[in-house]
């Protein structure tokens, strides 16, 4: 006499996240079928106070081991925290997505490493920056009530480069309109979700 044996269930893994990329991470783990992910993101507005990250992941991460969760992964790169982050992950053991920021790794950390000086003269958005310019841009900098502050914000860049995670013609003309308002030249770069993909997929296999 045979028994079926059911099939093992796949441990949880929650995956603490920053706003700015949820709509990404959501469309990688739908197209891989990992339903046994939880996502928890927090406010994408924290990038413009980044010695925030820090604490807020930590306190994110004891909210997680309290519910019993113990496979934990940060979808944030360094973010300009310093390494403060990469702190963090070590005291609790847990890893985070590799490289500097999210242009670097939508890119790919090699090949946003490879592009070397181009880079510096370069401001970059993605599909939710070209998205949430005014709000997250020109706001927070004032250059809706001074314009006059462009030139002292951007007056070393030369070009606005639309790193683009989908074909969409709507964003490309927020992010062409974004280039204009700068003054700076405009460069789209097609790079799908880069290694923010090949990490969820490692992590989440």
């Amino acid at each position: 006499m045979s028994f079926a044996v059911p099939p093992q269930e796949i441990e949880k893994l929650r995956v603490i996240a920053c706003g700015a990329i949820a709509r990404e991470i959501i469309a990688i783990l739908a197209a891989n079928g990992m339903q046994h992910i939880e996502l928890t993101c927090l406010p994408a507005i924290l990038h413009n106070t980044p010695d925030k990250i820090p604490a807020e992941i930590e306190r994110e991460i004891a909210e997680a081991r309290a519910a019993g969760v113990s496979r934990i992964f940060i979808a944030y790169a360094d973010c300009g925290t310093g390494g403060l982050l990469d702190g963090i992950c070590e005291k609790h053991g847990v890893e985070r997505i590799a490289g500097p920021h999210c242009y670097s790794f939508f890119a790919g950390n090699d090949e946003f490493e490879s592009w070397g000086e181009d880079n510096m003269r370069a401001f970059f958005l993605t599909d939710f920056l070209a998205r949430q310019f005014d709000a997250f841009v020109t706001r927070p900098l004032g250059l809706d009530r001074h314009p006059e502050l462009r030139d002292v914000y951007f007056g070393n860049y030369q070009k606005l480069v639309y790193l683009a995670q989908t074909d969409s013609d709507e964003l490309d003309f927020c992010a062409q309109a974004a280039a204009e308002k700068l003054g700076l030249a405009y460069e789209r770069r097609r790079t799908g979700y880069g290694d923010l993909a090949s990490a969820l997929n490692k992590i989440g296999s």
